[in-house]
C-alpha cells in the first residue's frame, strides 16, 4: 500500500477534501480521481494551487471553494521537513499561502511525504520559504537580513517570478530552528510578509513513505 492509498482511508464519503501540491499529494489527487471516477465515492475538492486545480479536473474531481464553505473534512498535502512533534517546513513547490489557508479550514491536515523529509528539527534542509508583496520586497529582504538569514528571491533567468497570488518568494537561507515560534512571529511581523513555510501545531497524521512508490512505512499521529 502507498501513502496516497492509505490516505483515501480517511476521505469521508460527500466530503469536503483540501487538495495539495507536490509529488505525493499529486499521487493522492490522482489515487481520488480513480476512486470518483468509478463511483465508489463522491467528494469536492478545495485545491491549494493552479496547478494541483488542473490535475483535479483532469481527474474528475469535482472542485469548490472557499467562499462557498466553511469547514474542510480533510486537507491531503505534503511537506518539505518534518519534525518530531509534526512541526513542518512547507513551500519548496511555492503554494504555501493557499496551503496553510486550506489547512487552516480544515478540521484534520494530513501530510504525505517520504523519508527523507523527516528531520531532528526543522531547518535541516536548509532552506525556509516566504511568500512576500512585490512592493514590500526591498524592505522585507532587508528586515529578513537583520534577523540573520541571507534570503535570494526566487527568480528564473534573472527575473522574479511569482506565485499563484502574484507574490514574490523570499528563499531564507537557515540551518537548525531552535525557536520556529519565535522566527514564525518575528518573520510576520516584517509588513508585507504574506506567509511563511513554518506550518506550526498543524498537522494531525503524517503518512511516511519510502521508494519510487513511497510504500507506506510509517504513520505519526500528533501527541
Amino acid at each position: 500500500m502507498t501513502i496516497a492509498e492509505r490516505a483515501l482511508d480517511f476521505v469521508p464519503n460527500n466530503g469536503l477534501i483540501g487538495l495539495g501540491s507536490g509529488r505525493a499529494a499529486h499521487a493522492f489527487v490522482r489515487a481520488l480521481g480513480e476512486r470518483v471516477g468509478s463511483g465508489r465515492i463522491h467528494v469536492r475538492g478545495i485545491p491549494t494551487s493552479e496547478e494541483t486545480a488542473e490535475l483535479a479536473r483532469a481527474a474528475g474531481i469535482p472542485l469548490s471553494s472557499l467562499s462557498r464553505n466553511d469547514v474542510l473534512d480533510v486537507t491531503v498535502d505534503g511537506a518539505d521537513e518534518v519534525d518530531p512533534s509534526l512541526n513542518l517546513i512547507k513551500g519548496y513547490g511555492r503554494a504555501l499561502v493557499r496551503e496553510k489557508i486550506v489547512a487552516a479550514a480544515s478540521k484534520q491536515l494530513l501530510i504525505l511525504v517520504g523519508q527523507e523529509k523527516l528531520v531532528s528539527q526543522l531547518g535541516a534542509r536548509g532552506k525556509l520559504p516566504v511568500e512576500v508583496v512585490p512592493f514590500a520586497l526591498p524592505l522585507c529582504q532587508q528586515r529578513i537580513q537583520q534577523l540573520g538569514f541571507r534570503s535570494v528571491i526566487w527568480a528564473k533567468d534573472g527575473h522574479p517570478l511569482t506565485t499563484d497570488n502574484c507574490n514574490n518568494i523570499l528563499d531564507c537561507a537557515v540551518s537548525s530552528i531552535t525557536d520556529p515560534v519565535q522566527l514564525e512571529s518575528n518573520l510576520r511581523a516584517i509588513p508585507g510578509v504574506v506567509g511563511t513555510g513554518l506550518f506550526l501545531g498543524m498537522a494531525h497524521r503524517v503518512l511516511v513513505g519510502t521508494g519510487g512508490d513511497l510504500e507506506l512505512v510509517e504513520e505519526r499521529n500528533r501527541a
